[in-house]
């Protein structure tokens, strides 16, 4: 029977809720599902590095085997067999690692909601790169910290530029390899330095690493964790060499700091699902990876220097862009008087998609910036995509 009732509920939103806002890559995403745009908007990782066939007999195997077991409630920290195998792949150049560091979430956004929960309060500051990676701005702007920008150039964060900003700041947010948005990469030298910076500070560094496995080159930079692991958090992900579907990433913190995050995981999801933990641990546990990574590097670095073609070919010499060594990005600075999200409604005309790099930005926006992905275009349509895009850019000169 429906119920009368003269009087509609009243939806009375938190303050909170009433300042989220959705991405902006998600909602352009929305009209690039359409099979005739060329899209260079995603970050998407290539359907053709997927191993279906491969996590099929991981998950017919670990339900066949240990069924029950898979299928039930499991502890808040994780699968301990892959947060040991975790630990020891972290676990280099002197570095010790130790499996209760780990802390397995539901996709590295995760991490960062559950970081930003134990981390910041109202109005703490917060250091990021400039740009930063826009999925790491919308999870700490849910708990309203103060932004602060650090410089960064063609060689990716300055470390110079942060002991300005870090008078009481709750925690600096870097993407060193094949950073999202940029491509750019931060050096050895840099990272030592940053590193020793935020430990002079007394400041904690968050390393996101979803990209460092995706070297084109093969040769994967040292990682920051292991220069001070009692300072540094790791974050890492399964999502860009194995598949984004099974949402499972991990964060490795110092013991006080990943026992609040377990903490607040426990009362957001009580755990991340145990099947898809023991499944992957399967699939990564006999070297898999080792021989399955390779073959992302190849194709991602073909696609890529496919479009860095096509760009030098027609793209005007007034816009200037990154030559990334790995990952799935490049950075286009187009001239001071041409606005991307205006390029952006053109192109879309055109049946071409890009992000606009306004939003990267956690302070003074670049309105002249936009950012493009080329793994999942394959290089005919990277080359129609880009003579498109450059004419746009030529008519606005």
């Amino acid at each position: 029977m429906k119920i009368e009732n003269p009087n509609p509920i009243q939806w009375h939103f938190s303050e909170r809720a009433q300042q989220l806002q959705s991405s902006f890559i998600r909602e352009i995403l929305k009209i690039t599902q359409q099979p005739e745009i060329i899209s260079f908007a995603g970050g998407l990782p290539s359907p053709a590095t997927f191993p279906v066939d491969v996590m099929k007999s991981a998950f017919d195997k670990v339900l066949s085997t240990t069924g029950t077991t898979a299928l039930q409630y499991g502890p808040t920290d994780g699968y301990m067999p892959l947060r040991q195998w975790i630990a020891d792949s972290l676990s280099k150049n002197g570095a010790k690692i130790v499996p209760e560091q780990v802390l397995m979430v539901s996709g590295s956004q995760q991490a960062l909601d559950l970081l930003g929960k134990v981390l910041i309060d109202e109005g703490s500051r917060v250091l990021v790169e400039t740009p930063s990676y826009l999925g790491a701005l919308q999870a700490f702007s849910v708990y309203r910290p103060e932004f602060a920008s650090v410089r960064t150039d063609d060689d990716g964060l300055v470390p110079a530029s942060i002991a300005p900003v870090a008078q009481g700041a709750r925690l600096l947010y870097s993407l060193p390899n094949f950073q999202n948005p940029t491509g750019r990469t931060l050096s050895v030298a840099r990272r030592q330095e940053l590193v020793e910076t935020c430990a002079r500070l007394g400041l904690p560094l968050i390393e996101d690493d979803p990209y460092g496995a995706l070297s084109y080159k093969g040769e994967p930079m040292p990682k920051m964790v292991a220069m001070n692991p009692d300072g540094v958090i790791y974050m890492g992900s399964f999502s860009k060499v194995l598949t984004p579907g099974i949402r499972l990433g991990y964060v490795v913190a110092p013991l006080p700091l990943v026992r609040r995050l377990e903490l607040a995981k426990q009362a957001a999801d009580l755990h991340t699902a145990q099947l898809t933990q023991m499944v992957v641990h399967e699939v990564v546990k006999d070297g898999f990876l080792d021989r399955h990574i390779p073959t992302i590097r190849e194709l991602y670095g073909n696609q890529c220097q496919a479009m860095l073609d096509a760009m030098a070919e027609h793209f005007p010499a007034s816009v200037t862009w990154t030559k990334p060594q790995g990952g799935m990005f490049i950075w286009v600075t187009l001239p001071a008087h041409i606005n991307a999200m205006e390029l952006l409604d053109e192109a879309i005309k055109e049946k071409v998609a890009f992000v606009p790099g306004a939003p990267f930005y956690a302070n003074e926006p670049e309105t002249n910036t936009l950012r493009l992905s080329f793994v999942t275009v394959p290089p005919e349509r990277i080359r129609k995509g880009i003579a498109i895009l450059g004419g746009l850019i030529k008519a606005r000169m």
